[in-house]
């Protein structure tokens, strides 16, 4: 699934009554915050996150301004007769022309604020919309009718429930939502609500360990997350990017170091390392950039790179047969490295040995530069 994205509504009320909900949309992850024109300065001084905000230039220094408030979008003006006569559309026109980032804010009352809503969309970035009731037969209309223009719906909520509903609505759903609420909780359980939806699932299997063999010395490579990993979680390791192994992170304590909750040991500098839908080598890895950590259910989450260690140290050749595929990893020769069995939990490459299952993630086609493209290609 795309990215959600969850916006703090925070323009009622003074700076004290919103300034608690912006912090913690901040702590909490939140993707963006709509405030007065004459908050985003205090804002900043808050945290970096980006900040929309109603008017018709850019002098504020928001990144998005949002066209609607005190105009035909929330009903001060009355709606125009024909879309050419429209204030609002009008000014996100010039806007966008002048290469602002640009949002529509409409306040669905009936059904011609839903028509309106639609055409102030085709020429904006994103369209925040939100109702007098909460109905989701509107966002079905919008999605519907705005799907091939290149605009991000924005539905107003003021739950977490109503976010869950608007994220799934037509399958596609809500770009975002635009949470309304003054309660910390429920800004928290919105922002949940959001990242759980984008955790995809992919699929693993068993395979059979087939050969396990010490070699020499080489280059390893260590990757520290700014994330704290569980048994059965790690990373999709291999030497071919047709096939990977699910290498657990260093989760477990050791009689010979402490747990490392946040490290995958992931193998040797030459290695795949399967990250979304991509592949990268494991020597290309910097601070800071994403990766993707799966646990024994398929289950993926992102994580960020905080160090990547790359050491000279004795390296293990490890094969395992799925099917009528090879696969091979090559990692470092220690106790501490494990893959995961297919039960889900971890086996040290120090103990493994031939017909043990662990869990791996097979590919169809080939890579180019990490993507996927159909290409017969041959590694071995």
């Amino acid at each position: 699934m795309k990215k959600k994205s969850v916006w703090i509504k925070a323009d009622d009320g003074g700076w004290e009554q919103q300034k608690e909900r912006i912090t913690t949309g901040l702590e909490s992850g939140a993707d963006c915050v709509l405030v007065n024109s004459g908050d985003v300065g205090k804002v900043r001084e808050l945290g970096n996150i980006p900040v929309a905000t109603f008017g018709r230039d850019n002098k504020s220094g928001a990144e998005i301004i949002v066209v609607g408030k005190r105009g035909e979008g929330d009903g001060t003006k009355p709606l125009p007769l024909e879309t050419q006569g429209s204030l609002d559309i009008n000014a996100a026109t010039v806007l966008r022309d002048k290469e602002v980032a640009v949002g529509g804010y409409v306040i669905i009352r009936d059904k011609r604020y839903e028509n309106f809503a639609a055409e102030l969309g085709k020429v904006c970035d994103f369209l925040i919309v939100t109702g007098t009731d909460w109905k989701v037969i509107p966002l079905e209309n919008l999605i519907a009718e705005l799907q091939r223009y290149d605009v991000k719906i924005i539905f107003g909520v003021k739950t977490a429930e109503e976010a869950r509903l608007a994220f799934q609505t037509l399958e596609t759903g809500a770009d975002g939502v635009l949470l309304n609420s003054g309660n910390i909780q429920e800004i928290k359980d919105t922002i949940l609500a959001a990242r759980e939806l984008e955790n995809e699932t992919t699929e693993l299997e068993s395979a059979i360990i087939t050969r396990v063999e010490p070699l020499g010395m080489g280059d390893r490579v260590c990757v520290d997350t700014c994330n704290l990993m569980q048994k059965g979680e790690g990373m999709l390791i291999g030497s071919q990017a047709n096939g990977m192994f699910l290498v657990n992170s260093e989760s477990d304590d050791s009689p010979y170091v402490a747990a490392r909750p946040f490290r995958v040991n992931a193998g040797a500098v030459h290695s795949y390392i399967k990250i979304g839908d991509k592949t990268r080598y494991l020597s290309e890895l910097r601070t800071g950039d994403a990766v993707t950590i799966i646990d024994s259910k398929g289950r993926q989450r992102e994580g960020f790179v905080g160090r990547v260690k790359i050491e000279s140290r004795p390296l293990m050749l490890i094969e395992a047969k799925a099917g009528d595929r090879t696969l091979s990893a090559i990692l470092q020769n220690a106790e501490t490295i494990k893959l995961v069995g297919k039960d889900g939990n971890p086996i040290s490459v120090a103990k493994l040995k031939k017909g043990d299952e662990v869990l791996v993630r097979l590919e169809e086609g080939a890579r180019h530069f990490g993507k996927k493209i159909e290409e017969t290609i041959i590694e071995k």
